[in-house]
């Protein structure tokens, strides 16, 4: 009988396949454990894109009713998009910026900002950067600008205002800038901020860019329906002066008062009035919202045409012109008219007949704040209106004035005729005559006896 062979004795080919099926043996649980783990973590990464996914339905879903629900009031969208760019990208707070013709302005803001930081910031201020910060650059190049490190931006080496006070008063490192694009042209900018040199994953700067659409919705919403607004009630108040013109032919007064009072509250002014030319000068025809005394200084005050007023300067050259800031206007010399009324913008349109200048339409804010293009348009329109009013009454004054020289030329010839008649009729006498001579020209001449 054969002896069972020992382990020792085996071929080392034997033991080798031997060593390899315990190694594999031993292997496939741990392959089990790491395959369960990877599951693992790829579903924690699903959940976790889930619910982001989840989160960013929800804001967007909450901007866009609160875009519906506030179609003309844009400040609580904005405030809304900035939290929720704050929130779901993990910043420290953000912040809105709108391009105002050559400048920029703070829409809103949001997050735990320093007081002074808000302060030099706040809504509504005009700023004028000198450095090429990350928002010019966002808003230039129309593209998203990405800074890692505030405080090794050229803009802050170089002293920028704004750069430094986002660096060393806010406490700002990291930033997203994000342009508002609106055909192709940025009308402003979504900036989040961190408080430490931590880069923004690419999923949230997405998150911004769709906020700032969602933004540009707003605004042009908004924009829409205060346009479509201001036309109807430009075209109501278009038509209440029409009205008034129609019943109040023959009362200027009373047009131009209207005209006034109607372009200040459509505008937004805080007073107007109209100069009509009288001679050399352009006197206060029509008024309002002047005090009592501002009145008085205007009427004892009329302006002539040159270099040192609006009202000079529309009528020297026939056109509408906006002063923003009178105090900042070297040519402006009307400071009595300013200290009287505190106005800082004014506006002139001309009152044209055949290509002359007869009157001035003007209106004042009491704030630097120019007129937009639309309106100019419209205080041009209620000038036009203005012209219109003052040729009726010229011309029905002037029709007045040929009635009256007719009848009192057929009275006259029918006086004539009444002394000839004596005269034919009383040869030899001259009573009659004088006598009816002398009743004549005491009626015609509207005298008392003579």
């Amino acid at each position: 009988m054969r002896r069972r062979s020992r382990a020792g004795d085996e071929p080392a080919k034997t033991r080798s396949r031997k060593r390899a099926a315990l190694k594999r043996r031993n292997a496939l649980p741990r392959r089990r454990r790491s395959s369960t783990a990877d599951l693992l973590q790829q579903l924690d990464s699903r959940t976790r894109e889930r619910d982001e996914a989840r989160e960013q339905q929800a804001a967007t879903a909450e901007i866009l009713s609160l875009i519906s629900n506030s179609p003309t009031d844009t400040l609580p969208v904005f405030k809304t998009i900035l939290a929720k760019a704050v929130e779901l990208c993990e910043a420290s707070f953000g912040a809105m910026w709108l391009v105002d013709g050559k400048g920029y302005r703070t829409a809103a803001m949001h997050g735990d900002l320093p007081r002074p930081y808000v302060e030099q910031w706040r809504s509504g201020t005009l700023h004028f950067p000198k450095a090429d910060i990350p928002m010019v650059r966002a808003i230039r190049s129309r593209k998203t600008v990405h800074t890692q490190d505030v405080r090794k931006e050229r803009a802050y080496l170089q002293g920028e205002p704004l750069a430094v006070s986002a660096a060393d008063v806010g406490g700002i490192r990291t930033m997203v800038t994000v342009p508002m694009l609106k055909g192709g042209e940025a009308v402003g900018a979504i900036v989040i901020y961190r408080r430490e040199v931590l880069p923004f994953a690419a999923r949230q700067v997405e998150l911004v860019e769709s906020f700032a659409a969602q933004a540009v919705i707003a605004i042009e919403n908004a924009r829409l329906l205060n346009e479509l607004r201001q036309s109807l009630q430009q075209q109501t108040a278009t038509a209440d002066v029409l009205k008034v013109i129609s019943r109040s032919t023959f009362d200027l007064q009373t047009v131009l008062n209207t005209l006034v009072e109607s372009a200040v509250r459509l505008c937004a002014a805080d007073k107007g009035s109209i100069f009509l030319q009288e001679g050399d000068v352009y006197r206060h025809r029509a008024v309002y919202g002047f005090s009592r005394e501002a009145e008085q200084y205007a009427k004892e005050h009329p302006l002539r045409p040159d270099r040192g007023s609006v009202t000079g300067r529309v009528a020297l050259e026939g056109r509408s012109i906006q002063i923003p800031d009178v105090l900042a206007d070297p040519e402006y010399h009307a400071i009595g008219y300013q200290k009287a009324s505190g106005y800082r913008t004014i506006l002139g349109v001309p009152l044209l007949r055949e290509d002359m200048t007869i009157g001035v339409f003007a209106l004042t804010r009491d704030e630097v704040n120019p007129f937009t293009d639309k309106q100019i348009e419209l205080v041009t329109t209620f000038a036009d209106q203005a012209v219109i009013a003052i040729e009726n009454v010229r011309l029905f004054e002037a029709e007045q004035q040929r009635t009256r020289e007719l009848t009192e030329s057929l009275e006259q010839q029918t006086a004539t005729s009444e002394v000839l008649k004596v005269i034919s009729s009383s040869p030899g006498e001259l009573q009659p005559v004088f006598q009816a001579t002398l009743e004549n020209a005491t009626r015609l001449c509207e005298a008392n006896f003579g």
